[in-house]
């Protein structure tokens, strides 16, 4: 299942995504804000990638792997909506990453309200909600700008500030 924007392109990942999703998710610069730091081995790389692989196959949905319309074959990040531990509890959770060339051109607020859609229109869900690290003011702005709101704090990694969750619901959006 592909899906485009004005200037992107999502398509469910695969298995041939595996060197990309590694240079995107082992960078530094992409793990900045990530208390866990960037991936070290490519077996981490193929563990994320088998999980995304089998979330599509369970649910029909999940996280897309991101290219440009005007480059289809170079992948430039990850993200979408899928199912995520919010503590004890499965969320419908928005996230993303990026490699750092395809920063500062609105790729992640693109991405995000095609997301949003997908999910309210497509999959008719109530709500989608989104965690971030309270130092990453790029991804806090992006999910203000696409109009979700924070709702609450998740002690989500020992020894850290609380990440930030946000919310947004069908009727914020209206039908």
């Amino acid at each position: 299942m592909q899906r485009t924007t004005s200037r992107l392109l999502f398509r469910p990942p695969q298995t041939e995504d595996l060197a990309s999703l590694f240079a995107i998710y082992g960078d530094p610069a992409t793990n900045q804000y990530n208390p866990a730091g960037p991936l070290t081995h490519i077996d981490q790389a193929e563990t994320l990638l088998n999980d995304w692989i089998r979330h599509w196959a369970i649910h029909g949905y999940g996280l897309w792997t991101i290219a440009t319309r005007a480059a289809p074959d170079g992948v430039i990040g990850y993200g979408g909506i899928g199912l995520r531990k919010y503590g004890d509890v499965e969320r419908l959770n928005l996230g993303y990453r990026f490699a750092v060339s395809a920063w500062g051109q609105g790729y992640a607020t693109e991405l995000s309200r095609a997301s949003l859609e997908y999910g309210f229109d497509e999959l008719k869900v109530a709500e989608v909600l989104a965690l971030v690290r309270p130092a990453h003011s790029a991804s806090t702005g992006v999910l203000e700008k696409i109009g979700m709101q924070r709702v609450d704090v998740l002690d989500d990694v020992p020894g850290q500030p609380p990440s930030f969750v946000y919310r947004i619901s069908r009727s914020l959006i209206g039908d």
